[in-house]
């Protein structure tokens, strides 16, 4: 930027003087002699001061913005993992839950269920609580368990098959 607005005055400066003197110079046999300090020298050894000089000022700039760009990276994977570790939790907890579901129903009880007829069973199963009456469903066998779920009120039996499939929340009761 300095090299660029000083050059062309240098320029116009060495033209004037050559115009000036180099007649007279030329007329007496003498050659004229290049001046001591190239205008070009200078402007480069003052631009090389001030890039010097802005250099350690760009490093610190440099290493200030990577730290506070590590620092807000830090920041999202501490999120991400916490985050994730919620999700884990709940995850457990819907294991567990289900686990407890399936324990709900005993054998002795899914046994009388799938020995009923489909209409009395499908009454009294719809009368349950949804996560009991899903953990029985589930223990039944697909055929007895279809027959059943065929007599109930479709509204019941979405939400209990819902609840069967893990899609819902065996806490809510209907």
């Amino acid at each position: 930027m300095i090299m660029t607005s000083r050059r062309p005055f240098a320029v116009l400066a060495l033209a004037l003087a050559l115009a000036c003197h180099g007649d007279a110079l030329a007329q007496d046999g003498v050659k004229p002699k290049p001046p001591a300090a190239s205008p070009d020298k200078a402007a480069d050894s003052e631009i090389a001061r001030y890039c010097g000089n802005l250099a350690p000022l760009a490093v610190e700039a440099r290493i200030a913005y990577q730290t506070k760009r590590l620092l807000e990276l830090e920041a999202q994977v501490k999120q991400r993992i916490s985050d994730l570790e919620k999700q884990e939790s709940a995850a457990r907890e819907w294991v567990s839950k289900r686990e407890a579901l399936m324990k709900s129903a005993s054998d002795d009880v899914v046994a009388i269920y799938a020995k009923m007829p489909a209409e009395p069973a499908a009454s009294q199963i719809a009368a349950m609580e949804d996560p009991i009456a899903a953990a029985i469903l589930v223990k039944l066998t697909p055929k007895t368990a279809s027959a059943i779920l065929g007599e109930m009120e479709a509204e019941k039996a979405a939400a209990l098959t819902t609840l069967m499939a893990g899609s819902a929340d065996p806490e809510k009761k209907s």
